[in-house]
């Protein structure tokens, strides 16, 4: 189970000029007080197939986190066109919101973001030189989530009252759990059944 769930991602200038910050508001909700920081990345991906060509555009800690529902707002610088080959400047590139706690990713969520130009004619016939000032994006409002099982540090709280008509139970515990104060008579349990 995790401790913290993403609610809504919400970009706040969307559509946008290609040289714009990206800024959008992150609410998640956190079931248990986390001991650090969480960390939040967002990273330009504009070929798939060459990872080092990834740009990291920003990246924050957000902390102490209470108990509840929490809420953000996250800037993240434009990707450096002279690191985006030319040929994948236009058309389709990703957008990835990372969220780590303690080094350990839990929550990876993926846009996808649309590059153009911002009239007709250039989109029709592009100049030779791509015109960068020219460009405007829009992001996907549709987001891919990906979620991923990390060692928390805290445990989720457990229920005061069982819902109604729900079975409850209690831990069993295995040979492992027992204390040398408790005897365990090894020949009853291994006496044949009559």
């Amino acid at each position: 189970m995790s401790i913290v769930t993403i609610r809504n991602v919400e970009f706040i200038n969307n559509p946008a000029r290609f040289s714009d910050v990206y800024r959008f508001r992150v609410t998640f909700e956190c079931i248990a007080p986390l001991k650090d920081d969480l960390e939040w990345k967002l990273i330009y991906v504009s070929s798939p197939g060459d990872e080092d060509l990834d740009q990291e555009l920003d990246d924050c800690l957000v902390g102490p986190v209470p108990v509840g529902v929490n809420s953000f707002e996250f800037e993240g610088s434009p990707p450096d066109p002279s690191k985006v080959p030319p040929e994948d400047v236009m058309g389709v590139a990703a957008l990835i919101l990372t969220g780590s706690y303690k080094d350990q990713e839990f929550v990876r969520v993926g846009y996808y973001q649309n590059t153009e130009y911002d009239n007709e004619e250039m989109k029709e016939t592009p100049p030779q030189k791509i015109m960068f000032e020219r460009l405007v994006r829009e992001i996907s409002a549709k987001p891919r989530v990906t979620r991923f099982q990390i060692k928390w540090d805290v445990a989720p709280p457990q229920l005061e009252r069982a819902a109604a008509g729900a079975a409850t139970s209690a831990a069993v515990p295995s040979a492992n759990d027992l204390d040398d104060s408790m005897e365990v008579d090894t020949e009853k349990l291994s006496a044949p059944v009559s």
